[in-house]
C-alpha cells in the first residue's frame, strides 16, 4: 500500500488502536467497508474522509474501526470447539469448582452474540443453575454496533440456520415475522460489553474459561503476545483457553499448556502428559 498514503495512514491506525494487520491489496474491501462512515459523517468520498482522520476526532475513529472488522460468525461456529468445550472442559471444571459451585467464562470478540449464546445453549443443557451453580457468561467486542445486535438477540432465518440444529432453533427461539428472537432466559445469561482488547483488562474477573477464537488472526505478532499474555493474566491456574482452528499453532500461543486430541483448546497450567509449547523468540 506504498503507493498509497491515505491508505497507509489509515492500517496505522487500525494497527495501533485496535491491532489490526490491514493485508494489502484490500482496496476494494476498505473501499466497500467505509462507504457507509463516509455516508454517515457526510464526507464527499473516501479520501475526504481519511484526510479528517489524520484530526483523530474520535467518533470518526471510532466508526472506522468498526467498519473495519470482521464480524462474520455463527451459532456453534467450529463445532468441535464446542463439543471440547462440553466434554473435556466443563466436566473437568465441574469437579474442580464442585465447593464454589462458581464459573466465569469470558468470550472475546463476540459479534452479534452467536458464540457466547451457543455457549449459554450447552450450559442450560447441562443444567448448572439447577443445581446452584453461579454462572457469570461475559461477552465482548469492539464493535458497538455489533454489541447491540447481540445484548437485542434477534437474527434472520439465515444466520439461525448457519449452525444451529432445528431442534434448538424450536426450543430457544420465537419466530418474529421473518426474524428468530433468543429466549429471555438465555438472554439474560450473557452479558455484553463494547470493549477493545488492546484496553486494559482490570475491570474482568479471574476466568476459569476464555473463548478467544477467530480474532488473533488479525493480529500482528507482538499484539497477539500481548492479548495472550493478559489473558493468562486473569486465567484461573487450571483456566481453559480455546481458539480457532487457523490459530492452533505455536507461534500463536505462547507458553500456554495443548491438550492432547483437542487442537484448538489450551490450557494455563497442567501436569503431564500434556505438552507445553515453545516460546517464539
Amino acid at each position: 500500500m506504498t503507493h498509497c498514503p491515505d491508505y497507509s495512514y489509515l492500517a496505522n491506525v487500525l494497527l495501533r488502536r485496535a491491532g489490526i494487520v490491514l493485508a494489502e491489496k484490500k482496496t476494494h474491501m476498505i473501499e466497500t467497508r467505509l462507504m457507509p462512515v463516509v455516508r454517515r459523517f457526510g464526507f464527499r468520498d473516501i479520501p475526504s474522509l481519511l484526510k479528517e482522520l489524520h484530526y483523530g476526532h474520535e467518533a470518526l475513529v471510532q466508526a472506522v474501526i468498526e467498519a473495519m472488522t470482521t464480524n462474520d460468525s455463527a451459532f456453534f461456529r467450529d463445532r468441535k470447539t464446542f463439543d471440547e468445550f462440553r466434554d473435556i472442559v466443563l466436566p473437568a471444571l465441574k469437579e474442580a469448582r464442585s465447593d464454589t459451585k462458581q464459573l466465569k467464562i469470558w468470550c472475546t470478540a463476540c459479534a452479534a452474540g452467536q458464540e457466547p449464546y451457543s455457549i449459554a445453549m450447552l450450559l442450560d443443557d447441562a443444567k448448572l443453575a439447577d443445581e446452584g451453580w453461579s454462572i457469570t457468561l461475559v461477552a465482548t467486542d469492539i464493535n458497538s454496533q455489533m454489541i447491540a445486535r447481540a445484548q437485542e438477540g434477534v437474527y434472520s432465518q439465515f444466520e439461525v440456520q448457519r449452525g444451529l440444529p432445528i431442534r434448538r432453533l424450536v426450543s430457544n427461539f420465537t419466530q418474529e415475522g421473518a426474524n428468530w428472537r433468543i429466549s429471555d432466559h438465555l438472554r439474560r445469561m450473557v452479558t455484553f460489553r463494547t470493549f477493545n482488547l488492546l484496553d486494559s483488562y482490570g475491570w474482568l474477573p479471574d476466568c476459569d474459561v476464555v473463548f478467544c477464537r477467530n480474532v488473533l488472526m488479525y493480529f500482528d505478532l507482538k499484539t497477539r503476545a500481548s492479548v495472550l499474555e493478559r489473558i493468562g493474566d486473569i486465567l484461573m491456574p487450571d483456566g481453559a483457553l480455546l481458539v480457532g482452528p487457523a490459530e492452533s499453532m505455536d507461534s500463536y500461543i505462547l507458553g500456554y499448556v495443548l491438550a492432547d486430541s483437542a487442537p484448538g483448546l489450551f490450557y494455563k497450567s497442567r501436569p503431564a502428559p500434556a505438552r507445553r509449547l515453545s516460546l517464539v523468540k
